[in-house]
């Protein structure tokens, strides 16, 4: 059921009738006033470290590999170990300890970074990748992890780690386009500091965040399933505790109901029966809509916009290996500025922006076959609006979640659907191998021979 924003601590959409001016104000003061900044601070470093090393990787997709070979070959090795993670790890992560996963995460991301950065320009292509699929392996477990995480600190937890997911596409691409273009480090030694971000994490884990929810919940480890039976409203109220409404939404434990009428006893298959069965509920109204729109930003990000090139004398821009970094950071604007507004602006409604997604997939695409955009400054507006699209759909999607499922599934359903965004760019980069390629010989048969003049940096 789904409730208030008022009673869910969001704010209403501004017009809406439950807004006005003074309302508003009340309620943006009210959301933070009870709010632990160690929470917030932790959480969001927790999403910007996370992230920060797959935009990084992304980001430099074209000077790892060159023009010959498709960017979305970077992007599968970037993702796919990532989707097979959240796609099994919901089903057991949770008997491993926070603090353990932590520091596998640090080391496995560090790792793979050396890996990519040390690896000679003149060597193997499939040396680099080894390195980002190490990196994709721990990004995957970590974003599944910490996104079970919030269900013990509360709503602001999972507004905290969706802006630092946001911040992560901005630091990232922002990072590398000023080593790189700025500054003119060398990729390598750009990629080299990179590696040494993940230690970050550590700090906010185990300086930074509150460990207190965190242990009140730790008797609580396993996923339950709730028998398939009506409850009487009086056993409910006489085998629960009263809670106040701050105590529920902090709750690190499953809700009473489940603990009293859990089968202690239900074996591993059945325990794998009930979670699957809690996937296919989540599928239509979250995991469909993350999906798709995925799907259409990555085919953008990675198979169509490395042939979105213009004349260098009528953009910005010193070189055409430059365009793309540009659109990564444009990009991750967007999505920065969308997934910071959760605790402002919500969209309940989470196909409309999926399909406008794909909208902005058609138009670029048609603009790469058959170019009718005058500008390139029109491409960057249209990118920005991607990233806007993008960013609201992710974080807007866990947000539902929050609200609408029961607490004793919270944990697991915001794991399990984490597998949607993987899912989605998985699909995207099969297809991005496919077209861009296809894409740059026709514009070379067409005149547009810009896409050739790109090297491995």
């Amino acid at each position: 059921m789904s409730r208030s924003p008022a009673s869910s601590g969001l704010l209403p959409m501004p017009g809406s009738p439950s807004s006005s001016w003074a309302l508003y104000r009340a309620r943006f003061a009210s959301v933070f006033q009870n709010t632990d900044t160690s929470v917030l601070v932790a959480f969001w470093l927790f999403g910007l470290i996370n992230n920060v090393l797959y935009v990084i990787i992304l980001s430099a997709a074209q000077d790892l590999v060159g023009s010959d070979v498709p960017k979305g070959l970077v992007l599968l090795a970037d993702v796919l170990p990532s989707f097979l993670t959240k796609l099994v790890a919901p089903y057991f992560i949770h008997r491993v300890p926070y603090w353990l996963r932590i520091i596998v995460f640090v080391a496995g991301s560090s790792l793979g970074m050396f890996m990519i950065a040390l690896t000679p320009p003149d060597k193997s292509v499939g040396a680099k990748m080894a390195g980002v699929i190490f990196a994709s392996l721990t990004s995957g477990a970590g974003e599944l992890s910490f996104l079970g995480l919030t269900h013990y600190y509360g709503h602001m937890s999972l507004a905290a780690w969706g802006s630092g997911t946001g911040a992560a596409g901005l630091v990232g691409a922002g990072l590398y386009v000023m080593f790189t273009d700025w500054i003119g480090f060398s990729v390598r030694n750009s990629l080299l500091a990179s590696a040494f971000l993940p230690i970050i994490m550590l700090v906010s884990f185990f300086l930074i965040l509150p460990r207190g929810p965190l242990r009140e919940g730790e008797g609580a480890k396993e996923y339950q399933a709730v028998p398939e039976q009506e409850l009487v409203q009086d056993d409910v109220e006489d085998g629960m505790p009263t809670l106040n409404s701050a105590s529920s939404l902090l709750s690190p434990s499953p809700s009473a109901a489940s603990t009293v009428f859990a089968a202690d006893n239900l074996d591993s298959l059945s325990k794998f029966r009930a979670n699957l069965r809690r996937t296919k509920s989540l599928f239509f109204p979250y995991m469909l809509p993350l999906l798709l729109v995925y799907v259409a930003e990555y085919t953008i990000n990675q198979g169509v916009s490395p042939t979105l090139l213009f004349p260098l004398e009528s953009t910005p821009l010193k070189e055409y290996r430059d365009f793309y970094p540009m659109y990564g950071f444009l990009y991750q604007l967007g999505v920065f500025i969308s997934r910071s507004s959760i605790a402002f602006v919500r969209i309940r409604h989470l196909y409309f922006p999926s399909l406008l997604q794909v909208g902005n997939l058609v138009v670029l695409m048609l603009h790469a076959l058959l170019p009718f955009l005058p500008s390139v400054y029109i491409v960057f507006v249209i990118i920005f609006w991607e990233g806007l699209l993008g960013g609201a759909v992710y974080v807007n999607t866990f947000a539902e979640i929050m609200q609408n499922v029961p607490a004793s599934e919270r944990e697991f359903s915001l794991g399990a659907t984490s597998v949607s965004d993987s899912g989605g760019i998985c699909i995207a980069g099969f297809v991005s191998m496919a077209i861009e390629l296809r894409l740059c010989k026709w514009q070379v048969q067409h005149g547009r021979d810009w896409c050739k003049k790109i090297q491995v940096g």
